[in-house]
């Protein structure tokens, strides 16, 4: 989950929007208490969506993973 921290972190300002976007359960309260940090995003899926900690790390690993595959070369 590392490298996914960095993801997030690193690029934060720039994903928050989207990551309202994909969980509508978080408030904008909960978007701008956050720092970027996979944990704290763990926590506050947990809290909002009932997620078990393994379960919120893969919803973030899965949803980063998607979002930043880069476009295949042809």
């Amino acid at each position: 989950m590392e490298a996914s921290q960095d993801v997030l972190q690193g690029k934060w300002h720039e994903v928050k929007g989207q990551v309202r976007q994909q969980w509508g359960k978080l408030t904008d309260d909960d978007v701008a208490r956050l720092s970027g940090k996979t944990e704290e995003l763990a926590h506050v899926l947990r809290q909002r969506y009932g997620y078990g900690k393994v379960q919120a790390e893969n919803e973030i690993h899965n949803w980063l993973r998607n979002r930043v595959r880069a476009p295949i070369a042809v």
